[in-house]
């Protein structure tokens, strides 16, 4: 006897064995025992659902020869012709390939034969949809009053494109996708039935990949049974094309990085194990959307089923430190480069094109939103700043070069610091001038590009010393600076300047450590010393301190001017550097 596929093998033989479809086996069961039988109905559904199966099922029920019955018997000669796949009272017409009005008219002459072995002659016309509208206007007075005893069974996978007229004719019964857990279930009692030596994670890549369909699940399964040896997640992603989880994070590793060099190493090895680069970027961006989705749900199991990872896998996506809008920016991007490589005649250009692209990761994200923003001030839709009101402040006298400060009253100055709290100072460890020099210091030996733009554009100093660096930075930045590679960096910038290692602390930024990076004094007040009773203010300090002013705003520009972020605007616009 010929090999019988197993999707064919296992096809169910009633309506109880239906998997994944309760509300229609519920519906259909209680119309077959009210005998509240319709003469028409509508199967709607995505592929392998059941459609087909449950039509066949309910033909044999209604031409079973012991009677209408939820279990028909499989021993009489309907229910064995419709088995066999050669009934002459139940027809099956596919109409993809007879889908004009002949073919419809050559239904309504047949029609009016009574059956032969059952009591209905039942018409199974499988993706009704690819009907001429000729064709569906020729069948429609048909389908409202068919005889007593012709029953139509319509299936098809595109619902809208099915006339409302024929639609209303027709109960509807809607299949849905069959769950990953149900398909797992039942893939898992077939492979114990055939004796087949397959893992349970491989079963579930199996349900996974199949989309929800019960025939697609059953057809790798059976594909992949051949293998003489246990069966294993690998060798289900080798015959499916799919990247494993550990490649995916590797890659991802490089691109969260910002390592061009990296991302493109790891690629060239993916492409050279024969995979295709559309295949490549596609598994990628499905893990970048399981990213995604982790990391913004903490239901486990909808996670699971959404997923289709281990929780081993979910923790791992868990940990990562990336923000949602530059996921979601490498997702659109991903997305326009498979565009993009599904018209392409070099493939392997575009693909490593995408690859340094994405891994651009910091600079991509900060100059797409200059770009909006630029783009919404030409249109003129960014609102005006809003300005808070500031309480005017005496002004206070500069007095002359070599002027000596009056003393002042020691009974009025120590009631006046009884009352007053003592300040915070900005920094522990140096000046607010001395800091300055070596925040730009620091900047100017980090090796890294994007993280010396990232910290000179979100982040200001608030300790540097050879024991220990504390920054703080916005509160949208604090993960990504948080991160290993961020603070590896910085630890080898300072390694430069102190020879020793340092610790670095990383926190959210405050109103007082706004106020230092614009060079504002916060709004504290210090503790007068009584002890010291004047002051001397000379011209040498005052050019020392305008000198060291020049000096700062100089090295600042450097590092703007070097900076890769600058330097593709310029390119952008086609603009130049100007002071």
């Amino acid at each position: 006897m010929a090999y019988l596929p197993l999707y064919r093998k296992y096809r169910p033989k009633n309506l109880q064995e239906i998997v994944g479809q309760e509300h229609i086996k519920h519906a259909l069961s209680s119309a077959i025992e009210l005998g509240k039988i319709s003469h028409a109905y509508l199967f709607t559904g995505p592929r392998g659902t059941g459609k087909t199966s449950t039509a066949r099922i309910l033909a044999k029920s209604l031409n079973c020869q012991k009677g209408i019955t939820l279990v028909p018997c499989e021993e009489c000669p309907s229910c064995l012709d419709i088995k066999n796949s050669n009934p002459i009272d139940v027809i099956e017409i596919d109409a993809a390939s007879n889908r004009s009005v002949e073919d419809a008219r050559n239904i309504l002459e047949k029609i009016q034969y009574v059956p032969v072995n059952g009591r209905f002659k039942i018409y199974i016309i499988d993706e009704v949809h690819m009907l001429t509208k000729e064709a569906f206007n020729t069948l429609l007075k048909t389908l409202e009053e068919p005889p007593e005893n012709v029953i139509f069974i319509l299936a098809t996978t595109e619902i809208q494109k099915v006339l409302d007229t024929i639609v209303s004719r027709c109960q509807r019964f809607d299949f849905r996708r069959i769950s990953n857990e149900d398909i797992f279930n039942h893939l898992k009692s077939i492979s114990e039935k055939e004796n087949i030596d397959i893992e349970d994670e491989a079963l579930r890549t199996i349900a996974k990949t199949s989309s929800g369909g019960m025939r697609d699940a059953l057809a790798l399964l059976d594909q992949i049974s051949v293998l003489d040896k246990k069966i294993t997640t690998a060798d289900v992603n080798s015959l499916l094309g799919r990247l494993s989880f550990e490649t995916l994070e590797e890659l991802f590793e490089q691109i969260e990085n910002s390592s061009p060099q990296g991302a493109i190493e790891v690629v060239e090895k993916i492409y050279n194990s024969g995979n295709e680069p559309v295949q490549i970027l596609t598994n990628l961006a499905s893990y970048l959307k399981n990213l995604l989705i982790c990391k913004n749900t903490d239901n486990k199991e909808l996670l699971i089923e959404l997923t289709q990872l281990s929780e081993g896998q979910i923790k791992t996506l868990k940990k990562r430190e990336i923000e949602n809008h530059q996921l979601t920016f490498l997702i659109e991007r991903t997305s326009y480069y498979i565009k993009e490589l599904k018209t392409s005649i070099n493939q392997q250009l575009w693909l490593e094109v995408a690859i340094i692209d994405l891994a651009n990761l910091t600079e991509n994200t900060s100059l797409l939103s200059l770009q909006e923003r630029l783009t919404r001030l030409e249109s003129g839709s960014v609102p005006q700043p809003k300005f808070t009101e500031i309480k005017p402040v005496q002004p206070t006298v500069q007095p002359p070069i070599q002027t000596i400060v009056k003393k002042v009253e020691e009974e009025k100055r120590s009631e006046d610091i009884d009352e007053e709290p003592e300040a915070m100072p900005i920094s522990k460890s140096a000046p607010v001038s001395d800091l300055r020099n070596m925040w730009l210091k620091l900047l100017q030996n980090i090796s890294s590009p994007p993280t010396v733009s990232l910290l000179n554009q979100h982040c200001v100093p608030v300790e540097i010393s050879d024991k220990k660096i504390v920054i703080a930075c916005k509160e949208s930045f604090l993960k990504l600076v948080s991160s290993d590679s961020k603070k590896t960096a910085i630890e080898e910038g300072a390694k430069k300047i102190f020879n020793s290692s340092t610790e670095v602390v990383v926190r959210a930024i405050s109103p007082e450590d706004i106020a230092e990076k614009k060079n504002e004094k916060p709004v504290v007040e210090t503790k007068i010393q009584v002890e010291k009773k004047e002051e001397e203010i000379s011209d040498e300090d005052e050019h020392s301190e305008y000198i060291e002013k020049q000096k700062q705003e100089k090295m600042q520009k450097e590092i703007i001017a070097n900076s890769d972020q600058v330097s593709m605007v310029v390119k952008l616009f086609n603009g130049k550097m100007i002071d």
